[in-house]
């Protein structure tokens, strides 16, 4: 015989792996006596003639998994055969079980089991503690079960799904199987769940099946819900190579994981009891509840029982750094591995008396909070710290798991005492550099103080001397990372910082260079080859700004370049004329490009990135101008912290949008509101699938440029496409900002903590302050001294610094404090070893520095907005364009421990010579500015003004006018072609241009 390649070759392939038999023409009701599993796997072969289509059960694996772990009431129930088709007592047992999992779930049937009459059945007997016997044997007594051919339809009695997988007779995944040999893929194995599987049959409903699963030699894909053509399957493989599908197998197939892995019994029964769960959602708005079904990706299941895998090995006191990519699922991973932590043990021993999870993120925080609730078995077990004392009282409490927010957290952390014995697991998300070592101080100082403190009774020391070191050596030690601590860092963009802090360290290489690595990774190249998110970068369009300024005074003044070039570009880019444009651009490309495409099934949205909150609200007034000009159905939201003072009166964001801030999510999911503009608000931890396209009017860089373009990435079902238009950077910039992070990020070595003596000898040398003034703040500052004590010592040096050091060497000074309080504030907490006098000067610097005042330099581009006008602004969309990254780790440079400082010379110029060179850098393209406006101004206008049809509608509404006035100047450009090519062909080619003579022509004919 030569080898099978069809499906059914693979299905043969799973089978004799789980059962050790091809599975084919098993007998039915033939499981009284239960045969030995094969090979150890745990599975037996089921009969597809035992499937109770009506019921959607194996009914013979039902029985006799209740005759054997429950005789004694399942006898009650009176049954006199497994498929007795009119035996009373036996309908109205399975109806009774059918209609339990049809509204609760079979997942949570089986955790909770069923009531029937008087009786009570338990569906599945879970993992038993070690040393319990009777809940080991009844564990072992789970009938796992495994079926060819399933005939599933009541009607159509000759579809059958390749797989069926029950436990105790109870249906928990099915599957599709296709073999690329024979041409045919897992794309065409999903088709067969979306084109044949209808989701009105009883196996399909909700709930009833916790996965579907698409699966060929290569690839496997799953789904929680089939809903016909609108099913959505996501893959389900390990990846490779940092990115999407399955590596080569040397032993075997690219999928065989899945049921040599995943769905092993044991496998099977920890995803049941600590990952799959149906999750009820409640629109607070609507009142109406949205159950949806959870399943958990592999990395999500890799990472969680990795990190548990080594924890239990080590125990407490490392620390995990875990790059996921956005759209991974990082608040299920969170919540998953937060809860199992918890029942983690090591030795017979919990490794953790509590978790706490602190997230930077307010809109996640409750988010975390009712995740962790729905898969923990009792919710009281978990505290929401939201005010002062919660921490600590929830520790003595002995609340497992403890829900916080970055910025609670100093509130609470001088509230909690706790003893040093206790363990912790402290789970950070987002963990940027920005907060992370800032949050891990804090818990470090806050948990581990008890540890440090001296008892209260003993004597204190009589040397003041050795009191100030002991009060040093304190502070320094509660700095420190605690022992009795794991961190685990969740971060799609690690920074330095962040690597340096949570990394595993990698062997020095032959140049002495430790590189720090993350310890789990599922990277933004494998999230968008597995479609988790979209690519951003995929659609990038640049927007080319044009314009020209002209002087408006006669005399030709000096000013400093390249301030003067910054000042005229904002003062440009932030012009009424400038916004207006822009703000057409965007409404009328979202609704010709997005909405008539008909985008995420018509309910996409926009997001306005903008560069401050004036620009936001100037781009808020544009928008609601011209999309009441255009008749638009939508409406846009503005959104920015705090109250702003512009026009005659203060505003925010309640008071120009009509509701309050807290609403601003949930508003934006519905009509009318389609755009939301932005000032440094929901760019980052914003999770909105809908968000569909951006527009980009703010310079970005880095991890900034990252987060903000990321807000698009999340994936719907409907959703194909995402798409960027960006007035502020070019593909360069953001191309560099995106390399570091699509795959590894590693890190290139560690910081030198060698260049803190650097830096203090160099701060020594000044000889702005001297080693006893250092001292004595020190002692001041520990010992609690009112300001008056502290003043008169940073004064004097102060004064010192202002009288005896030139500017120079101010901007050196006072840039070399800056960089060593930063960089002492994050080694203080990495480094073994600790240094009392680092600590002294960076207790006296951090007092000092503010105090310095920054050199006065003179602006020499002052005055320079009022001498000039703008005399024409455009915009250009250039080419969309795909930014491919380099398939390649990033290395990341360690914290800078150098500082930089320097006062810039000046280099003046005419404003003349300044506005020819600005005018060339951002060129209108027009060849002959001055005789184009001219034939404009005496030309093209006074025809306009006396077209007919244009002066009878002028006395009609503006709408109508505008019509009009645009129809008529068609007609005059039509004839223009003849006497001047040039400005017919922009006008024709190019819509920024064609918009600018529009608006410049009916402002000059339309009657005032």
């Amino acid at each position: 015989m030569t080898t099978d390649i069809s499906e059914r070759g693979l299905e043969s392939i799973i089978v004799r792996h789980m059962t050790g038999t091809t599975g084919l023409a098993v007998a039915p009701n033939r499981v009284a006596e239960r045969p030995p599993a094969y090979g150890g796997t745990g599975y037996t072969a089921g009969s597809p003639q035992d499937f109770d289509r009506a019921h959607a059960l194996d009914v013979a694996q039902l029985f006799a998994f209740l005759s054997a772990t429950q005789p004694d009431r399942f006898a009650k129930l009176e049954i006199v055969s497994a498929n007795g088709a009119k035996d009373i007592n036996r309908l109205k047992f399975l109806a009774r079980l059918s209609s339990e999992i049809g509204k609760r779930g079979v997942i949570d049937v089986l955790r909770k089991g069923v009531d029937h009459g008087p009786l009570h059945f338990e569906l599945f007997y879970g993992t038993p503690s070690a040393g319990n016997d009777k809940a080991e044997a009844l564990h072992s007594a789970n009938r796992f079960s495994i079926t060819r051919q399933l005939a599933y339809s009541i009607h159509e009695t000759r579809r059958a799904l390749d797989l069926g997988l029950f436990i105790n007779g109870l249906p928990i995944a099915t599957f599709e199987l296709k073999n690329s040999l024979t041409k045919q893929t897992v794309a065409d194995a999903v088709e067969q769940y979306k084109r044949d599987r209808d989701p009105r049959e009883r196996i399909f409903e909700f709930g009833r099946c916790v996965v579907h699963f698409a699966v060929d030699d290569a690839e496997v894909r799953m789904c929680t819900e089939l809903r016909g053509k609108g099913s959505w399957f996501l893959p389900f493989n390990t990846g490779h190579n940092d990115g999407g599908g399955n590596p080569p197998n040397p032993y075997g197939l690219k999928t065989e994981y899945l049921w040599k892995e995943v769905l092993t019994p044991a496998g099977l029964t920890n995803i049941l009891e600590n990952y799959a769960q149906i999750v009820e959602e409640k629109n607070p708005k609507t009142g109406k509840k949205k159950r949806s079904q959870v399943w958990p990706r592999f990395h999500q299941l890799r990472l969680v029982r990795e990190a548990l895998a080594d924890v239990r090995e080590h125990g407490a006191g490392k620390r995990y750094l875990i790059q996921h990519s956005a759209g991974s699922g990082k608040s299920n991973s969170i919540a998953w591995l937060a809860h199992q932590l918890i029942g983690l043990k090591r030795d017979d021993k919990a490794v953790f008396d509590s978790v706490i999870v602190v997230t930077d993120r307010r809109i996640l925080d409750s988010q975390i909070q009712a995740t962790i609730k729905q898969f923990m078995q009792v919710g009281a077990t978990v505290g929401h710290a939201e005010r002062s004392g919660d921490l600590r009282k929830f520790i003595e409490q002995g609340k497992k798991i403890i829900v916080s927010t970055v910025q609670k957290f100093p509130v609470i952390m001088n509230e909690v005492e706790t003893e040093s014995e206790k363990a912790f697991a402290i789970v950070i998300d987002e963990a940027h550099s920005s907060q992370g070592g800032k949050t891990s101080a804090a818990m470090s100082q806050t948990l581990g103080r008890a540890g440090h403190d001296a008892d209260e009774n003993e004597e204190e020391a009589s040397d003041p001397e050795d009191t100030v070191n002991a009060a040093l050596e304190k502070r320094m030690a509660a700095r420190k990372m605690l022992t009795n601590a794991s961190y685990f860092a969740f971060t799609a963009t690690p920074k330095n910082k962040t690597l340096e802090m949570f990394g595993e360290a990698l062997p020095a290489d032959g140049e002495g260079k430790v590189k720090h690595r993350p310890f789990h990774i599922y990277t933004m190249k494998q999230a968008v080859e597995e479609g988790f998110i979209l690519d951003v970068l995929k659609a990038y369009t640049p927007v080319a700004s044009y314009y020209k300024l002209v002087a408006k005074t006669e005399n030709d003044p000096e000013f400093d370049t390249k301030r003067a070039k910054k000042k005229l570009r904002k003062y440009v880019e932030s012009h009424d004329h400038a916004i207006r444009l822009k703000a057409e651009i965007m409404v009328d490309h979202f609704h010709e490009q997005v909405i008539t495409a008909g985008k995420i099934g018509g309910q996409a949205r926009a997001m306005v990135i903008c560069s401050s909150i004036e620009r936001a609200i100037q781009y808020f007034d544009a928008f609601n101008a011209y999309l009441a000009e255009r008749k638009s159905p939508y409406k846009a939201i503005v959104a920015f912290s705090g109250e702003h003072d512009f026009g005659s009166g203060k505003v925010s964001e309640s008071s120009l949008n009509g509701f309050a801030s807290g609403d601003i999510a949930a508003r934006i999911q519905v009509d009318p509101y389609r755009f939301l503009i932005c000032a440094d608000k929901f760019q980052t931890g914003y999770d909105e699938p809908l968000l569909h396209t951006m527009y980009v009017d703010k310079p970005l860089s880095g991890i900034k440029a990252v987060q903000t373009l990321s807000r698009l990435n999340r994936a719907h079902p409907q959703k194909h496409d995402c798409f960027v238009l960006d007035f502020q950077n070019n593909s360069e910039a953001i191309t560099f900002a995106f390399q570091d992070y699509y795959r590894t990020t590693l890190l290139a070595d560690e910081t030198d903590p060698n260049k803190l003596h650097d830096l203090k000898t160099a701060l020594d040398a000044s000889q702005v302050y001297a080693p006893d003034q250092v001292q004595k703040l020190a002692e001041l500052f520990l010992a609690g001294a009112d300001r008056d004590k502290l003043d008169p010592i940073l004064d004097a040096c102060v004064a010192v610094y202002v009288g005896q050091l030139d500017e120079e060497a101010q901007v050196a000074f006072k840039g070399k404090a800056k960089v060593l309080c930063r960089t002492y504030a994050f080694l203080s907490s990495v480094i073994p070893y600790s240094n009392v006098e680092w600590e002294k000067l960076s207790i006296f610097l951090d007092l000092l520095t503010p105090k310095l005042p920054a050199p006065r330099e003179e602006d020499l581009a002052k005055g320079i907005l009022e001498a000039i006008d703008m005399d024409s602004y455009r915009v250009e969309k250039k080419a969309v364009m795909k930014i491919a990254l380099e398939d390649k780790n990033a290395e990341i440079a360690p914290v800078p421990a150098t500082a930089g400082g320097f006062i810039p010379e000046p280099e003046l110029d005419r404003l003349s010579i300044i506005l020819k060179s600005f005018n060339e850098q951002f060129s209108t393209l027009f060849t002959d500015t001055d005789r184009v406006a001219k034939r404009i101004r005496e030309d093209i206008a006074p025809k306009v003004a006396a077209d007919a049809a244009y002066q009878n509608a002028r006395e009609n509404t503006p709408h109508t006018a505008r019509m009009a006035h645009d129809q008529a100047l068609g007609r005059v450009m039509q004839h223009l072609l003849k006497d001047d090519t040039l400005v017919y062909k922009l006008y024709v080619e190019n819509e920024s241009f064609k918009r600018f003579v529009g608006d410049m022509v009916y402002e000059m004919t339309s009657p005032l």
